[in-house]
């Protein structure tokens, strides 16, 4: 798999626009209200916070994308959480590239880069009813603990 880690631009957040948009991509996220608006209007105020100044260490956000296709299959993120005292993983996969092994490809890109910069343990909070639970599991994951809606897992780096 020839997957890279992609630093987005401006320009470039129309993909995240359209994964928070596609209902089979954000499925994981019914019980939380599904899609997500992600109007043009914020993407220069979310890119400086998310993107621009990830060297303050509490943030970091990349784009899946192949690079034989040349084109973005998904996202990979970590965000420092203080109800968690803990880094939180974003790993989403557009449901049209999913089945591919991207979401495991682009985890362990996550981990990595995450080592990298120096950060100990990521965790997720992931729904009980979602399928990536598993592929959580199989990349190192442990479940820490679970509440009546999400399963807390954690990988030590």
């Amino acid at each position: 798999m020839n997957l890279e880690l992609y630093r987005p631009a401006v320009h470039d957040l129309w993909f995240k626009r359209d994964l928070l948009a596609d209902e089979a991509t954000m499925s994981y996220n019914r019980a939380w209200g599904g899609t997500v608006d992600f109007p043009e209007d914020l993407w220069g105020r979310w890119h400086d916070a998310w993107v621009a100044r990830e060297g303050e260490g509490r943030r970091f956000y990349r784009y899946l994308r192949e690079l034989d296709a040349g084109e973005f299959v998904g996202e990979v993120a970590y965000r420092w959480d203080p109800d968690y005292d803990s880094f939180i993983t974003d790993v989403l996969v557009h449901a049209r590239f999913r089945g591919r092994g991207y979401g495991a490809a682009g985890l362990e890109l996550l981990c990595d880069a995450a080592r990298g910069r120096g950060v100990a343990t990521l965790r997720d909070n992931v729904a009980l009813d979602n399928p990536a639970i598993g592929l959580f599991l199989r990349h190192g994951f442990v479940e820490e603990w679970r509440s009546d809606e999400f399963v807390m897992l954690r990988r030590d780096l």
